[in-house]
């Protein structure tokens, strides 16, 4: 199991039981970030399946974090924070990955995960890969929110074009929030070629 270890099971019921909590907004420690909810905590199943996801080469944990996504923006839609799919489609903009950094993990396990929730929440639903990060760029582990929005500022940059329709709720997704850093420069960068962001959306937060 991708989240435990038990063996025998891809990922066990146990673990996918953690998974199917209903999201919590989240306080962001930078300024710039549209509402932000996680499905969990940065810890137990949820960190053990980002770790194996991007670390270990499980590609197949990806349509995991698709369908926690997905559960969630139905929950979403049902408490009003989204609109629901009869009124708006859906856009999914996964959160920017350094290249060399994807590179190495065989792809960007995001991206992966945004198409398997696309896939869960039906045709109404796209998956808009637009954000990269440019060259100089540094690993953000152990910067501090400052030090990260600064590693970040002008950095994220749009590189798809067209957009999503003028009426699509676009819902920026990535697998852990840790200071809100990249959520707000992705928006940023989304807001200078007309895209707002309506919410973001994080497997794992770190509180």
């Amino acid at each position: 199991c991708g989240g435990c270890r038990q063996p025998g099971t891809r990922w066990c019921v146990g673990c996918a039981q953690q998974l199917s909590s209903e999201p919590f907004a989240l306080r962001t420690r930078v300024a710039g970030v549209p509402p932000a909810w996680s499905t969990g905590s940065y810890a137990g199943a949820r960190r053990a399946m980002v770790i194996a996801a991007k670390e270990r080469g499980r590609r197949d944990l990806t349509q995991e974090i698709g369908c926690a996504w997905a559960l969630a923006v139905q929950r979403l839609r049902e408490w009003g924070e989204l609109d629901p799919a009869e009124l708006t489609p859906l856009c999914l903009v996964p959160a920017p990955s350094r290249g060399r950094a994807a590179r190495r993990r065989g792809g960007d396990p995001v991206l992966r995960a945004a198409h398997a929730c696309a896939l869960q929440l039906g045709t109404a639903t796209a998956v808009w890969p637009a954000l990269r990060v440019a060259s100089g760029v540094r690993d953000s582990v152990g910067l501090s929110a400052d030090q990260r929005v600064a590693n970040l500022l002008g950095r994220v940059l749009v590189t798809e074009r067209p957009g999503p329709s003028a009426d699509a709720t676009v819902v920026l997704v990535d697998d852990v929030l840790t200071t809100g850093a990249t959520a707000a420069a992705s928006t940023a960068a989304l807001r200078l070629h007309g895209v707002r962001v309506h919410a973001v959306l994080v497997l794992a937060a770190v509180q």
